[in-house]
């Protein structure tokens, strides 16, 4: 019996020390100590407690610590807290200590928990970042339209990455000052004879204003030739001003087919007009007769007359026609 015991006892400390070893990160604590970071047992165990991740935290302290930092667990479990990444934030500290630039704890977590990385934004303040635009296109006075492509040198400023703008308004305003720049030069040779003319404009507009970057150059890669836009908007101009004059000329011709259609309407009735007094005619005169106001040998000789005026019409007639067709013989070649 004694035996058993002896083994359950021996038993029950392994599983203890297992226990402990798996829920207190005993290693983690004896470096700590060994790094001269003071973190406690129960420290630690508290970590456990409120789901933080031990090694997350303790890490990034001892590395602050060695780098000469004065860093406390709680801030660091804080930001760990509120979702940020301690690691890069005692990365951005160190670098921006060996760098001389003046930056808090807090400064560098408010920035962290912003979105932005702390740690590129010490190094973009070290070393600057080139920024190039793609081709923008401007169309001088003269309707050339000329292409630019720039390169920004920005370096990051710290004290606005905290709402301040990113890369693409940066890109966003330098496009607006190259296009109007171009658009404000009498023809394009001018552009082409003197591209710092571009940078220098540009730059004088303080374009970085409420971004998170300071604008350091702006220099103009590349320049190029595109289309002649005023050339082709006179061309769009003249065929559209062509096409209103047909269209003004066809409402005038069809108007003056309608008046000749309405002209044709009237002559027929005219003559519809001239036919109706023509049949009154007779009936005037059989009134005349019998009234007593025109007598038979009268009439006889209107009727002669206009048989005599009906022979000649007939005669002038066959004559007219007689000399045509001699006219159409005498045109004819000779065999």
């Amino acid at each position: 019996m004694p035996d058993i015991s002896v083994f359950i006892l021996i038993g029950v400390i392994v599983i203890a020390v297992l226990v402990l070893f798996t829920f207190v990160p005993v290693g983690l604590w004896i470096s700590a100590w060994a790094a001269g970071v003071k973190v406690g047992i129960f420290q630690l165990v508290g970590m456990r407690l409120r789901r933080v991740i031990p090694h997350r935290v303790v890490n990034p302290q001892i590395k602050a610590v060695k780098a000469g930092l004065d860093m406390s667990t709680d801030k660091l479990e804080g930001h760990y807290l509120a979702g940020g990444n301690v690691d890069r934030v005692v990365n951005a500290l160190i670098a921006a200590q060996r760098a001389n630039i003046d930056l808090t704890f807090e400064r560098c977590a408010a920035i962290d928990l912003a979105g932005r990385d702390v740690l590129e934004a010490v190094q973009m303040s070290v070393n600057p970042k080139v920024i190039e635009t793609p081709f923008i296109a401007g169309v001088a006075m003269d309707g050339i339209e000329v292409k630019a492509k720039a390169r920004i040198t920005v370096r990051a400023n710290i004290d606005r990455l905290v709402g301040g703008a990113g890369e693409e308004t940066v890109i966003a305003r330098v496009g607006e000052g190259i296009v109007s720049t171009i658009g404000s030069a009498r023809n394009h040779k001018e552009v082409l004879e003197n591209p710092d003319m571009i940078s220098q404009t540009v730059l004088k507009k303080g374009l970085d204003a409420g971004t998170a970057f300071e604008i350091l150059s702006i220099d103009i890669a590349d320049i190029d030739i595109g289309k002649n836009i005023g050339a082709g908007l006179q061309t769009d101009q003249a065929e559209a001003d062509k096409k209103i004059a047909q269209a003004k000329a066809e409402e005038r011709r069809a108007m003056a087919v309608a008046q000749e259609q309405e002209m044709k309407a009237r002559v027929e009735e005219m003559r519809a007009k001239v036919v109706e007094a023509e049949a009154e005619v007779p009936l005037a005169m059989s009134e005349a007769l019998r009234s007593g106001n025109l007598g038979v040998m009268d009439y006889m000789n209107f009727n002669n007359v206009k048989a005599d005026t009906d022979m000649r019409e007939s005669i002038g007639k066959a004559t007219d026609d007689g000399e045509e067709t001699q006219d159409q013989t005498s045109t004819k070649p000779r065999r």
